[in-house]
């Protein structure tokens, strides 16, 4: 190597030093403060953040998220909020500070678990119908005349359209081997499926032709689907329930589904009932009712007298999963994972 070229790298790597300590220095420089904490928080507090800028190098701009959430009309260096407009849970703010063509987010958070006891429902047998047991189900809906059933396992999924009275698949469109689906809901004459791990999911008119696919965000897996009748709501097998935009397939924001006590996880099958979202919880014999705007569990429906009908339920995964209110009968039907039963039930409130 000759000195030309030994100058040359050593230029660069000074270049470059001097750039990473500078990007280091930007990005050590801000940091988000909670300008009021406390020990806990009421429906009456506010919360106030600041960003603190300890060298005073300024900034073009501030873009505020909460919940992943972006917040409209918020440039300052402060935000305040009340908190009785905002969910429950781990609530997470953060702020994104640029200057000159760089970016640094800063965050905090506080927690507030649920204000209530949660209110257990027992339920009243309509009817039970047959279900084939190679139905791995992950998702159920109606949708018109029409009960929608999406099933997984690799080599195994499949988005089909079930008759009621019989269990069989009227119509089926296969999956490739290498994808696992997942909960699926129907919006607009568009049937949406998800995949568990591939961190994609399907698009398909009403009669199983797929004409549109869609990537996940931030939230990594793919397990329930429902809709409010404008936006899609997604179960990732944590805690969170994530607000979609089903044009665009932005994340809009998430609530964490929290309990008096704890937050619940692996919150699987979703169903939109009446403004709230119904919920099967993996390995649970139970349906949990969820506020979507703050994500309380309000209720839990018990079915442990329909999982002592099949014999195989809770073993070999074989587990309560599907849910589908079918609003002509005003009642909702349930079933499981190969289970040989489908039940339509009503809950005693």
């Amino acid at each position: 190597m000759n000195w030309k070229n030994a100058a040359i790298i050593l230029l660069a790597t000074i270049s470059l030093t001097a750039c990473k300590n500078d990007i280091d220095t930007f990005k050590d420089n801000y940091s988000l403060e909670i300008t009021n904490p406390k020990n806990s928080y009421t429906n009456s507090d506010s919360i106030n953040l600041s960003v603190i800028d300890a060298s005073e190098i300024g900034n073009d701009s501030i873009i505020w998220h909460i919940n992943a959430g972006k917040v409209m009309g918020e440039n300052s260096n402060t935000l305040s909020r009340k908190l009785d407009t905002q969910p429950y849970g781990k609530l997470t703010f953060e702020a994104s500070i640029y200057k000159d063509d760089k970016v640094v987010t800063k965050s905090a958070h506080i927690t507030r678990l649920a204000p209530n006891n949660v209110k257990v429902y027992q339920i009243e047998e309509i009817a039970t119908y047959p279900h084939k047991t190679e139905s791995y189900t992950q998702g159920l809906e109606f949708y018109g005349d029409s009960l929608y059933e999406s099933t997984g396992q690799f080599k195994e999924s499949d988005l089909r359209i079930t008759d009621v009275n019989t269990g069989e698949a009227l119509k089926k469109f296969e999956l490739p081997d290498h994808i696992f689906a997942e909960g699926m809901t129907i919006l607009d004459n568009k049937v949406y499926q998800l995949s568990w791990q591939a961190g994609y999911g399907y698009v398909y008119d009403l009669s199983l032709n797929r004409i549109d696919e869609f990537k996940y965000g931030r939230s990594k897996e793919g397990w329930g689907l429902c809709n409010d009748g404008q936006f899609l709501y997604k179960s990732d097998g944590t805690d969170k329930i994530w607000k979609i935009d089903p044009i665009t397939f932005e994340e809009i924001s998430y609530v964490q589904v929290v309990s008096t006590k704890n937050s619940i996880t692996k919150i699987n099958e979703l169903e939109w009932i009446d403004g709230k979202i119904y919920a099967n919880v993996y390995q649970t014999n139970g349906i949990t009712i969820i506020n979507p705007q703050t994500g309380v569990v309000e209720g839990i429906v018990d079915l442990k007298s329909l999982t002592a009908q099949i014999p195989n339920a809770n073993k070999d995964d074989n587990v309560l999963n599907g849910i589908a209110f079918n609003p002509k009968s005003g009642t909702i039907f349930v079933t499981g994972k190969r289970w040989d039963k489908m039940f339509e039930i009503k809950i005693k409130k």
